[in-house]
């Protein structure tokens, strides 16, 4: 990797306008962290480009003389994939933000990507088309960012990730070319599928500057219920019997009882928490028949009766709904600002719920720390939240990786595998060899060398 100079700072300089480039601590500041654990690492600039052509012109120069570059969306991302670890270029899509087009005759979207997951969810819930992937972070992460980790949230059980929307995508390589990754269709065996493979690539493979999503009908009603139970092993249970018999809860989240009481305390929301309680669910259902909605809530009430939870509560109001979502969302800002800093986000079949968080516990018995856990039970994504004395930071930690080996040979027995939808990115890559052969990992590099031969787009992101 070569350091930039001033030439090139007036190359980018001419490019994207010099009211572009910043090369002020206090700007790059801003750019050498994201919400991963309390990592730092400074760029050398950070540039706001405005469209596909100046992206282009920006990683030919960059590869012409091996610059790092890093892409960034909104700077929300938990592994460590915006990290400009290499110092470099940190190229920013905030300025690429604008909603293109609405196809309400084919239920399709053309977005940029620095466009915020929320504002695209609301700019299609007003034709009546909705965009189903929530990250906890909609409010503020990028719908490019969202690409790039394949990102899910609680309405995954029933509609999927961010890959079953996405189908074709405009991608600038680190070489300097532009593509189109496939079709506006909705099949399309045509060649191998470029769109899935840059989706959940970490920003490694290229840079995503216009996208094509799928859109479905808007559901016109939902309800949310909220249920505690005594023992983690009746709420996973509850997990699988709502399932088993034929209900398609639109969310399904779980949170042991360190992490609710940690966020009721800090949301102030008087819930029935008391201290012999040991997990809660969250259970949403939606669609366009309200009193079918009704007596299927109903349903799923008597079939959780039959496991004698502590309480259920049906939220009487959208206000009340909206209470209950937040406590679930703020949850990891929450235990963050407690000291738990380090994340892991793991997933296992559903039936290995109870068995993962026990298995945590005792862990932490083991190791010495503390940790709550909470995630997504409809479809066994758990985040596993880690307090260690004095450590605030997984990367290069010894101790803390010996623990996080030991989690993740945990998750792998449990038939589980350790990112669900963060990604590998810069804290978790030292540990793919638990889940992945070397043929695995050496194809995947030899993947990378074929769109990136001079390893310049976001370096040191899923191995080295």
């Amino acid at each position: 990797m070569h350091p930039i100079n001033e030439t090139h700072i007036e190359q980018f300089r001419k490019i994207v306008g010099e009211a572009y480039v910043f090369t002020e601590d206090e700007v790059l500041s801003k750019y050498a962290a994201d919400e991963t654990e309390r990592l730092f690492f400074m760029p050398q600039v950070v540039i706001k480009p405005r469209s596909v052509e100046e992206i282009s012109e920006i990683l030919k120069t960059c590869n012409q003389f091996h610059i790092p570059v890093t892409p960034r969306g909104g700077g929300t991302g938990l592994s460590g994939g915006a990290l400009p670890v290499n110092g470099g270029v940190v190229l920013a899509t905030e300025r690429m933000n604008a909603i293109l087009k609405i196809d309400e005759r084919n239920f399709q979207i053309l977005t940029e990507p620095g466009v915020i997951t929320e504002v695209l969810q609301d700019a299609v819930k007003e034709k009546g088309l909705f965009f189903p992937p929530d990250p906890a972070s909609k409010g503020s992460c990028f719908i490019g960012g969202n690409i790039a980790e394949n990102s899910g949230g609680p309405k995954a059980i029933k509609y999927g990730v961010v890959k079953n929307y996405v189908l074709n995508l405009e991608v600038v390589l680190p070489t300097g070319e532009i593509i189109w990754t496939g079709a506006n269709t909705l099949k399309n065996v045509t060649g191998y599928n470029l769109t899935q493979l840059i989706v959940g690539s970490e920003g490694t493979l290229g840079i995503v500057t216009k996208i094509v999503l799928k859109l479905i009908p808007l559901p016109k009603h939902d309800l949310t219920m909220f249920a505690t139970f005594t023992t983690l092993e009746t709420a996973c249970e509850a997990v699988n019997r709502i399932l088993m018999n034929g209900f398609n809860p639109c969310g399904m989240e779980l949170m042991e009882m360190d992490a609710l009481k940690m966020a009721a305390s800090r949301t102030q929301h008087q819930l029935p928490i008391h201290d012999n309680l040991a997990a809660c669910l969250i259970i949403e259902v939606d669609g366009n028949n309200a009193d079918r909605l009704m007596n299927e809530m109903e349903s799923i009430a008597k079939l959780l009766e039959e496991l004698e939870p502590a309480d259920i509560l049906v939220a009487e109001d959208t206000q009340q709904k909206e209470k209950l979502w937040k406590l679930r969302r703020r949850v990891a800002e929450i235990v963050k600002a407690a000291g738990y800093t380090i994340e892991e986000d793991t997933v296992v079949p559903r039936a290995a719920l109870a068995p993962l968080i026990k298995g945590v516990k005792q862990l932490a018995q083991t190791h010495d720390f503390q940790s709550v856990c909470y995630g997504h039970a409809g479809d066994g994504n758990i985040h596993v939240r880690i307090k260690k004395e004095g450590k605030k930071n997984s990367l290069n930690d010894a101790e803390v990786n010996n623990i996080l080996r030991a989690l993740f040979r945990l998750v792998k027995n449990l038939g589980g595998t350790i990112s669900a939808e963060h990604g590998i990115g810069l804290v978790q890559k030292s540990f793919l060899d638990i889940v992945m052969s070397e043929k695995q990992i050496q194809l995947m590099r030899d993947i990378k060398k074929v769109f990136d031969p001079n390893n310049i787009l976001n370096p040191g992101k899923i191995f080295n």
